[in-house]
């Protein structure tokens, strides 16, 4: 397939809460809590809860943007399976996404509220722990898929990557 069949184009918008995302997420892995005593410091403390309200805020507002006015790149003659597997991993990014904020506001709550130690805090903290793994396995495959298209040359890559453009196909 060429890249003249694929004429599906993702607006500035969409490209920018796709990078803006990365950037934030890489930021809140860099500078994530260690250990749950650093929410003590007050400075500390709320400035996680800050970020993580507006994380979750623009992630609702990127969910609906993208719902609302984008459509998939992905060719037509996708196979099935592919197309299946790309919701799968977009729509559970968002959510683990979202459930990475939820869970870390959960934890901020209970820590606020005196409940730092304790099993319903301690089950809080392994669901949020496993939703990062699982977000961390998803944007792999996110990549890898990114990759696939790239290698294949056939737009979805360049419908969403400022960078490394595809070529046409003759």
């Amino acid at each position: 397939m060429s890249l003249d069949k694929n004429n599906s184009q993702y607006s500035k918008i969409a490209k920018l809460f796709h990078w803006g995302f990365v950037l934030l997420f890489v930021y809140g892995v860099a500078k994530q809590v260690e250990d749950i005593n650093q929410l003590e410091d007050n400075a500390f403390f709320r400035f996680e809860i800050i970020f993580a309200l507006i994380f979750l805020f623009l992630l609702i507002i990127r969910l609906i943007y993208m719902k609302t006015t984008q459509k998939t790149s992905l060719p037509e003659d996708t196979p099935r399976i592919q197309k299946i597997s790309a919701k799968i991993i977009h729509n559970g990014m968002y959510a683990l996404l979202a459930g990475t904020a939820l869970s870390g506001l959960s934890i901020g709550f209970l820590f606020w509220i005196e409940l730092k130690e304790g099993i319903l805090i301690d089950i809080i903290i392994f669901f949020h722990e496993l939703n990062v793994n699982l977000l961390y396995w998803f944007i792999g495959i996110h990549i890898i898929a990114a990759t696939f298209h790239r290698l294949k040359r056939d737009g979805v890559w360049s419908s969403m990557v400022p960078f490394l453009k595809e070529k046409k196909l003759k």
